[in-house]
């Protein structure tokens, strides 16, 4: 099985701008893995893109690596929020 959460972090990290706010965590569910990315709202905003291309072009990437493990790969994006 691949290091997903570590292929993510190799993509994602150059286009956020505070990588001490990035938190990566993947789930293994069986066959299904679930990469939870946590970020800054407006690095958030740069990791979907505009109608959702920027994130569509990962979700295909680590598809396409789940694959080849015989994996389901999914990916959620969630702003972290600083008045918790």
């Amino acid at each position: 099985m691949r290091d997903y959460e570590a292929l993510v972090r190799t993509i994602i990290t150059p286009l956020v701008k505070n990588e001490q706010a990035l938190l990566i965590r993947q789930t293994n569910e069986g066959h299904r893995i679930i990469i939870n990315i946590f970020a800054e709202s407006d690095d958030i905003a740069v990791l979907i893109g505009r109608r959702g291309v920027v994130a569509n072009a990962l979700r295909e990437v680590v598809s396409v690596a789940g694959k080849l493990d015989e994996e389901h790969v999914f990916l959620r994006f969630e702003a972290l929020d600083e008045n918790k």
